[in-house]
């Protein structure tokens, strides 16, 4: 069990029987009461945020989450297609909502951690940093550059994202999954 200040960040809290994300969390204390934890938090299942706050004697649950690899097999009309990582014959299918935006840095065959809740499966769990190819590069253009130019390329995925302007087609670019953003340039395989 969870103390109303032991509730953070990334941790994921039971909540009336569901499994919840907290996003954010504030513990303040308003004029001469108690101190409160407020937080925001998404439903792991639904993906709806609301907001939430925890009194100092209340306690929550932690989720009891576990984690299995599976393989990214490919996507097709907003469904997207998975298998167990050693049995391709052992398939489901994933929606939008519990694959989430960071689905679009992710190469078909990649494996990940699938996050089960009750037995069943409620999302991913993307790496923070992944490596991608440039498919496309507009060539750099001279001009404004004293704020650090940038350009947009188009990574092997087909996801779009800025990049500094030395970065070129064939590159091989590291991204930021959770923010969606260049990292640096990788070594070349």
């Amino acid at each position: 069990m969870l103390e109303y200040n032991e509730i953070l960040p990334k941790k994921v809290i039971l909540l009336q029987g569901e499994p919840y994300e907290v996003l954010d969390a504030h513990v303040f204390r308003k004029q001469q009461r108690k101190p409160v934890n407020q937080t925001k938090l998404r439903h792991l299942i639904t993906g709806k945020v609301t907001e939430q706050s925890f009194h100092v004697s209340e306690k929550v649950a932690e989720a009891d989450l576990s984690t299995r690899p599976v393989k990214y097999l490919y996507q097709n009309k907003g469904e997207y297609w998975f298998c167990a990582e050693n049995n391709p014959a052992d398939r489901f299918q994933l929606s939008d909502d519990a694959v989430g935006p960071q689905i679009i840095f992710l190469k078909p065959n990649s494996v990940v951690e699938a996050l089960v809740f009750d037995e069943r499966i409620i999302g991913l769990r993307i790496p923070i940093k992944v490596d991608l190819k440039v498919k496309e590069a507009p060539p750099a253009v001279r001009g404004n550059t004293a704020q650090g130019g940038s350009k947009q390329i188009v990574l092997e995925t087909g996801a779009t994202v800025n990049a500094p302007l030395f970065i070129n087609e064939g590159d091989v670019v590291r991204i930021n999954t959770e923010l969606g953003e260049y990292v640096e340039r990788a070594d070349k395989k």
